[in-house]
């Protein structure tokens, strides 16, 4: 193992005072930090520079160093006394796991023979959690804020009792569809690395006249026989507000027309889709069965199942 000999690395003499040390570390820091140095191998020096200003800022640290002797040289092979120096091992426990490899093995075999075994655990994320939010089209047509109950799991399953709860008041944008999960950092299981996310998935409610797919919404929209054989302008409900229709003349039952953008707002929001549905008037009155025979004598040659074949 190569002998560090951390005073030289920051050209300074083995008396020097603390503030030498600081100023000369600052200066070779600057000189050789790999984000702006052009020296060559600047990344190894700039780590030699900061484990030798370790060692030597550090009163304790410096003497254990100083103990090694001062007849050591930069580049002779290094083997530590049996426990290290003095029995310096109580070092090993100031570090975590992300310093362990910024230092060489000479620092290791100086502060502690068990440095690099005994890494400290990695901090651990708490664990992410999901659950479902119902909501109405309307709610997702216009946004909305809604209060959800999280109950948080029991460190031990096998311990009883009720989970801890929490409520949440999570906003939820315009334009969500079924399915579409809503991410919130950090409202997740807690952990000593910080905590997990919490994934909302959304539900929709059933509704009374509208049916989602995606951001399209479809609607089944009654229209009287005139309505349909003329022609007509009528008034429809959208989850935007009611809107003006035109029944082309001639429609029949099942026909499919589009009103473009009345879907689920968005970057590119959604359709409206309606679907006709003849509805005829009830019979229920000498008055309008007159009426029905005579539109059957009107068109006595009508078949409506002559695609049928009968």
């Amino acid at each position: 193992m190569e002998y560090k000999d951390y005073y030289k690395i920051l050209g300074l003499p083995r008396d020097a005072t603390q503030d030498q040390i600081k100023s000369a570390y600052r200066k070779l820091a600057r000189k050789y930090h790999p984000d702006v140095s052009k020296e060559p191998q600047a990344e190894q020096r700039f780590k030699e520079v900061n484990e030798a200003n370790e060692v030597l800022k550090d009163p304790d640290k410096r003497a254990a160093y100083d103990a090694l002797g001062n007849n050591w040289h930069a580049g002779q092979d290094f083997r530590p006394p049996p426990g290290g120096a003095g029995g310096f091992d109580g070092f090993k426990r100031e570090f975590n796991a992300e310093d362990i490899d910024q230092f060489s093995d000479f620092f290791a075999s100086v502060f502690g023979s068990g440095f690099r075994r005994e890494r400290p655990q990695p901090r651990q994320r708490g664990m992410d959690q999901n659950t479902r939010i119902q909501i109405s089209l309307e709610d997702a047509h216009q946004g909305t804020t809604k209060k959800i109950r999280i109950d948080e799991p029991r460190q031990r399953p096998d311990v009883g009792g009720v989970p801890n709860s929490r409520t949440l008041n999570v906003r939820i944008p315009a334009g969500v569809t079924q399915g579409q999960q809503i991410r919130l950092a950090g409202q997740g299981s807690p952990g000593s690395g910080g905590n997990g996310d919490l994934f909302l998935e959304v539900d929709f409610a059933p509704h009374p006249i509208y049916r989602a797919e995606g951001k399209d919404i479809h609607l089944n929209l009654p229209i009287a026989p005139w309505e349909a054989a003329l022609g007509a302008t009528v008034p429809i409900p959208t989850l935007g507000g009611t809107v003006s229709l035109r029944i082309p003349p001639g429609s029949q039952s099942n026909q499919r027309l589009r009103l473009k953008g009345r879907g689920l707002p968005g970057k590119t929001a959604g359709d409206a889709f309606v679907q006709l549905e003849i509805v005829n008037p009830s019979a229920d009155s000498d008055k309008a069965q007159k009426a029905y025979r005579k539109l059957a004598e009107h068109f006595g040659d009508f078949n409506p199942r002559a695609k049928l074949g009968v």
